[in-house]
């Protein structure tokens, strides 16, 4: 009897303190949220690379790549 009493009001908290955190949109922890950095001229140019060994782009099209991501950097 002891263990329902106790179980009843915990199996009724439990959904509506789920329901309420998702209403709220509570986030717990640090909440810093950085924004995904994309890939640095590195690693490009390692991929340009990669490409060109691979077959995927001529030479042509490597050097044409690689002389557009060096200038805009």
């Amino acid at each position: 009897m002891l263990m329902k009493n106790v179980l009843t009001p915990l199996l009724i908290a439990l959904p509506a303190l789920c329901l309420l955190t998702g209403c709220l949109n509570l986030s717990l922890g640090s909440g810093s949220h950085t924004a995904a950095a994309g890939p640095t001229l590195g690693q490009q140019l390692i991929d340009l690379q990669a490409a060109r060994n691979s077959g995927a782009i001529s030479a042509s099209e490597y050097e044409a790549q690689k002389a557009r991501l060096l200038q805009k950097n």
